[in-house]
C-alpha cells in the first residue's frame, strides 16, 4: 500500500517537560487510524505538530514522500493535508455559509480582498454541496451560535474538506457531542470519508467509538506511543489497559485458581 503519512524521531519538548518523544508512525493511503491516551499523553501534540500548529524539537515528517516540517497550516491544507479541532474554529457571529465562503476563499490561493465579494456563485455552490453531504443543510443561512454543538462539529469538519484533502486528521470529533448524537455523527463523517477515498487520524476517548470506526490504533502515554496495532490487540493490551483506558481485564485463568482455591480451603 502507498504510505501518505510518515514520522521519524518526532519530539517536541518545553524545557525539561516532554510532550512527545521519539514518534514513529507511518500511515498508509485508505486507513482508518485512530490515537488514543490519557489527557496530556501527547496526542494532540503529535497532530500539532503534524498538521504545522507546532514546530517539532526534533524529527522528521514527510507527506505524499515529501518533507513538511516547517510548513504552515496553509500550506499543508494546498498539498492535501487538512484537520479539525476539538473546540471548532469557527466565526460564531457569522453564518454557517459565510463560514464556508471565507474558508473556501482561503483555500483558493489568495488572501481576502475588502473589495472583493466572500461570496460567489461558485463558492456557494461549493459549500451547499457540503452541507448536503453534511447533513446540515438545514443550517445554511444561521449564524453558528444557532447550531447545537454536534452539528457545529459537523461545520467545523465539513469545513476541513473543502480543500479536496488527502487525508484528515480530527482532534476528538466527538468530544461535546451527546451520547444520542455520536454515531450518527461519526456516522455521516465516515460515509463522505468513504466516498471521497480520505485517509483518516483522529483522536478519541469514546472507547466504543474506536472500536466501531477504526482498524488500527495508535495508544500514547507520557509522550511516546506504547502500542500501535489492530484495535482489539492494543485495547488487550496490558500496559495500554493500565495507562490509557484504565480497564485492566482480569485473566480466566486467575479466577479459575482463585475459585479453586476458595474449593479446596472449604474441604479442609
Amino acid at each position: 500500500m502507498t504510505e501518505i503519512l510518515k514520522t521519524e524521531g518526532l519530539s517536541r519538548y518545553f524545557g525539561a517537560v516532554v510532550a512527545a518523544e521519539d514518534i514513529n508512525v507511518t500511515i498508509t493511503e485508505g486507513e482508518i487510524v485512530g490515537v488514543i491516551g490519557s489527557n496530556g499523553a501527547g496526542k494532540t501534540t503529535f497532530i500539532n505538530m503534524v498538521t504545522g500548529y507546532l514546530p517539532p524539537s526534533a524529527g522528521t515528517i514527510a507527506f505524499d514522500g515529501h518533507p513538511i516540517k516547517g510548513l504552515g497550516p496553509r500550506k499543508l491544507m494546498r498539498k492535501g493535508l487538512s484537520r479539525s479541532f476539538q473546540i471548532p474554529q469557527l466565526f460564531l457571529e457569522l453564518s454557517v455559509l459565510d463560514n464556508l465562503s471565507m474558508a473556501l476563499s482561503a483555500s483558493e490561493h489568495r488572501h481576502l480582498e475588502m473589495l472583493r465579494p466572500v461570496r460567489t456563485p461558485e463558492r456557494i455552490a461549493a459549500a451547499d454541496e457540503i452541507l448536503n453531504q453534511m447533513g446540515i443543510t438545514q443550517y445554511r443561512d444561521e449564524m453558528v451560535t444557532a447550531m447545537p454543538q454536534g452539528a457545529r462539529k459537523l461545520l467545523d469538519i465539513a469545513i476541513a474538506m473543502l480543500a479536496n484533502p488527502r487525508m484528515l486528521l480530527l482532534d476528538e470529533p466527538t468530544s461535546g457531542v451527546s451520547t444520542d448524537e455520536k454515531h450518527a455523527l461519526m456516522d455521516t463523517v465516515m460515509e463522505v470519508v468513504k466516498r471521497r477515498g480520505l485517509t483518516v487520524l483522529f483522536v478519541e476517548h469514546d472507547m466504543e467509538i474506536v472500536r466501531k470506526y477504526v482498524t488500527r490504533v495508535l495508544a500514547f502515554a507520557s509522550g511516546v506511543v506504547i502500542k500501535d496495532g489492530p484495535v482489539e490487540d492494543v485495547l488487550a493490551d496490558e500496559q495500554v489497559q493500565e495507562l490509557v483506558t484504565g480497564k485492566r481485564q482480569q485473566k480466566p485463568t486467575e479466577g479459575k485458581n482463585d475459585t479453586q482455591d476458595e474449593t479446596q480451603k472449604g474441604g479442609a
